[in-house]
């Protein structure tokens, strides 16, 4: 991912495992958002938020531009999380991306 979506597509993660106590893969996995302009209240949803979800957006003003679920508009994600106190690595993948490498 990059561009307008890749800070907001971490900030999303990050909040899902301190705010949400999500592991990483649940973090990985949970429907995203992204908002590609700052003017308007124009943004994208995958379409594995909740109906509720998105009528109450509605209702606040919002135009949502409804994706497919892992959207590549929103980007994709693998991560490893090292917990220390038993010297175990954790991988997550979202499903399109797995066996895929980074050229990093």
């Amino acid at each position: 991912m990059a561009a307008e979506n890749q800070s907001q597509a971490h900030a999303q993660f990050v909040a899902n495992i301190s705010d949400f106590k999500m592991n990483i893969q649940s973090a990985l996995e949970a429907p995203r958002f992204s908002k590609h302009t700052f003017a308007g209240c124009r943004c994208s949803l995958e379409n594995r938020f909740s109906g509720n979800v998105r009528n109450e957006l509605t209702a606040k003003g919002h135009k949502i531009d409804l994706r497919g679920s892992f959207s590549g508009v929103m980007g994709g994600g693998q991560a490893v999380m090292r917990d220390f106190a038993t010297r175990i690595n954790y991988g997550a993948s979202i499903p399109e991306k797995i066996g895929e490498l980074s050229p990093n």
